[in-house]
């Protein structure tokens, strides 16, 4: 049975995640990017659809684990009648390829270790070709190219790598698993001891930016920061609301969502964030991914997009997985997507009035999709949607949407109130009608309590 959720911890190299247990078994990891196929999907079922173990041969006694200060770099310590082992869990901020790496640093006394590796791709369906290559593992799947560099003897089998190996006290074993298009070529080694460093130095230097005086938590915000930017697309600027799919919202239920894709209306909420925290870069970014994915259609615009932008996203099932804790089905792809929800627009609105007035700067693009926005919305706002909750039933009228319409009405409104880049006609037109949408709101969206 798949652990508890709480159990897991998340990697990331801002452009896909990974998710550690406190067993020291990584248990999800969708490569190269974060909605693409999973090649370890223990998390939705067993060991034997792909997962990376890395721990003690024997009993563990007694185990700890902790982000290193202000990163996303995992200490787990584990320990054994023999001794005492931590382990180092980290993705490397990449410049041109992927890499998962391990560190493991003999605490105390002598530990026998065991390192497993099963690869398993298409969501824990298919085995690569996998072989030993000098002292290298190199395994390969149709675009998919995977090497496993250690300083020890792989055993390499068609179902998984192994390894076995002591550590003492004081000695340092680096595991650096890679990625590459398998057209490519293996990619280069890697130090792992300079990427430690240099990892250690990205998330230091980046939530450095953050001033504590803004809250009264600094710790639990800058965690909550560091979060945030490892869900960050890293090239196009896109922000996944999870790195994950199919896990339930009620145990055992089948309400199993694919989460690894770009919602507007959770970005916006997130962009706000960000520019609170001091974070124009970051939002600026999203906004240029939000300005490419609406791109010429506004009134054709989508409540999700892939981290690329891309707006198709069909959905299935794996029938394969049995679900997290057996909860089925897996979904891979959102149906969701092609829903009608009202409120995204007021979202959107909202956020680029806030980004504008966070300091960041405007565009023509940006104008224009605004102008386009307001009066596709003009002709849609009193029909039905789907609601915040996407619901797959019928159709029907909500209070959210409606008062999230009347949010982008008034963004729009106030915004050129004093400016000359819409016609006084326009103007007005809108103005009216924020108050029409205003006025059903107080009339239409309430009920009498007796």
């Amino acid at each position: 049975m798949s652990k508890l959720i709480e159990d897991y911890a998340l990697l990331g190299d801002g452009e896909t995640a990974a998710l550690v247990g406190k067993d020291g078994s990584i248990d999800w990891l969708c490569w190269p990017r974060f909605d693409d196929d999973a090649c370890f999907a223990a998390l939705l079922g067993t060991t034997d659809h792909g997962h990376w173990s890395l721990s003690p041969a024997g009993d563990v006694t007694r185990q700890s684990r902790r982000y290193q200060e202000d990163t996303l770099i995992m200490e787990t310590d584990l320990q054994t009648a023999d001794g005492e082992v931590r382990v180092i869990d980290f993705m490397p901020v990449r410049k041109t390829f992927s890499s998962l790496v391990r560190i493991v640093t003999g605490l105390r006394g002598t530990v026998k270790m065991r390192s497993t590796l099963r690869l398993r791709f298409d969501y824990g369906a298919l085995p690569p070709w996998s072989v030993a290559d000098s002292d290298d593992m190199i395994a390969k799947v149709g675009p998919n190219l995977i090497v496993l560099r250690a300083p020890l003897r792989l055993n390499v089998t068609s179902d998984a790598t192994g390894a076995d190996f002591d550590v003492s006290e004081g000695q340092r074993i680096a595991f650096v698993l890679s990625y590459a298009r398998s057209d490519e070529g293996p990619p280069e080694p890697i130090d792992a001891e300079a990427a430690l460093a240099s990892t250690q130095h990205f998330w230091r230097d980046w939530i450095g930016r953050f001033d504590n005086s803004k809250t009264d938590w600094p710790f639990q915000v800058r965690r909550s920061l560091i979060t945030l930017k490892a869900l960050i697309h890293r090239r196009s600027g896109g922000l996944v609301a999870a790195p994950t799919t199919s896990l339930p919202e009620a145990p055992g239920g089948e309400m199993n969502w694919d989460y690894r894709y770009c919602w507007l209306r959770d970005a916006s909420f997130t962009l706000t964030a960000l520019l609170n925290a001091g974070y124009h870069e970051e939002a600026e970014g999203w906004r240029n991914w939000l300005l490419r994915a609406i791109a010429g259609s506004p009134d054709n615009m989508r409540i999700m997009y892939r981290v690329d932008g891309a707006r198709h996203l069909p959905e299935w099932t794996v029938d394969t997985l049995p679900g997290y804790r057996f909860a089925k089905p897996v979904r891979i792809g959102n149906a969701a997507s092609t829903q009608h929800q009202l409120d995204v627009y007021g979202e959107v609105l909202d956020c680029l009035d806030l980004a504008r007035r966070g300091g960041v700067p405007s565009s023509d693009q940006e104008f224009a999709i605004e102008a386009r926005l307001v009066e596709h919305l003009e002709a849609v706002w009193q029909t039905v949607g789907s609601g915040v909750w996407e619901s797959r039933a019928e159709p029907r009228h909500y209070t959210y949407s409606k008062v999230m319409v009347w949010v982008a009405f008034d963004r729009f409104v106030s915004r050129h109130s004093t400016s000359n880049l819409v016609s006084r006609e326009m103007l007005d037109r809108i103005t009216a009608l924020r108050q029409t949408v205003h006025d059903e709101i107080y009339q239409e969206a309430w009920n009498e309590v007796e």
